[in-house]
């Protein structure tokens, strides 16, 4: 679901006591996990070693939570009894392989840009995390998966919605639409289905947190 009252937007997993401690918006009945929580929990399992790096459900795992369900193997997050809906709340081993192949696209898309200017990820100062989506985002947790490059994590800066207030910037100054227009001629358009570096790139990252760990020292050590 969408990051709303009722979301779950932290997780943390405890093998040893088959618990699951989870946070949602609002502090209400968890109704489902939105984007910022599937993040947290994908990093939790991984921690917890319930899921390997790539994405396997451990089905040895010994307790009540871990289950066959018709798509493959199942982690309860929240029992039907505490939930807002009456029924269980749980990840899947194919939302969880979904889940690494689209953060496995948001990095191979972000090393893809650096290599067609020449850079490498140590060269950037500034990342900009935009959208409702960013202001539950934890940003740990996401470069623990991999969906975030492995920088001191003041190199991110929440800004929240700011499609909208570029557009209300435009409607009612004028220095703000020059600025817009200027930048719109400056920008490049970057087809990342041509030639395969994205693909390449893309392979690379469908692993916890990638394939090459050298690119994820902090999370290494």
């Amino acid at each position: 679901m969408r990051a709303m009252k009722g979301a779950i937007e932290r997780v943390e997993v405890d093998p040893s006591r088959d618990a699951v401690m989870y946070r949602t918006i609002g502090a209400a009945r968890p109704a489902g996990i939105c984007g910022s929580g599937l993040i947290d929990c994908l990093a939790s399992l991984r921690r917890a070693g319930i899921i390997s790096r790539d994405g396997s459900f451990d089905t040895r795992y010994e307790g009540r939570r871990m289950r066959a369900g018709d798509a493959g193997p199942e982690f309860v997050l929240a029992f039907a009894e505490e939930t807002a809906t009456g029924e269980d709340i749980y990840i899947s081993e194919p939302d969880v392989k979904n889940l690494i192949r689209s953060k496995a696209a948001v990095y191979a898309g972000i090393r893809s840009m650096l290599r067609m200017v020449d850079q490498d990820i140590a060269d950037i100062k500034k990342i900009l995390v935009a959208g409702g989506f960013g202001s539950y985002l934890n940003v740990r947790k996401a470069i623990e998966i991999g969906l975030l490059p492995d920088l001191p994590e003041s190199v991110y800066r929440y800004v929240g919605n700011t499609s909208v207030e570029g557009a209300k910037m435009c409607l009612l100054q004028r220095e703000a639409r020059r600025e817009v227009e200027l930048v719109a001629r400056r920008m490049t358009y970057l087809e990342l289905s041509v030639g395969n570096t994205f693909m390449d790139e893309f392979v690379s990252a469908l692993f916890l947190p990638h394939t090459d760990l050298s690119l994820f020292p902090s999370v290494s050590a």
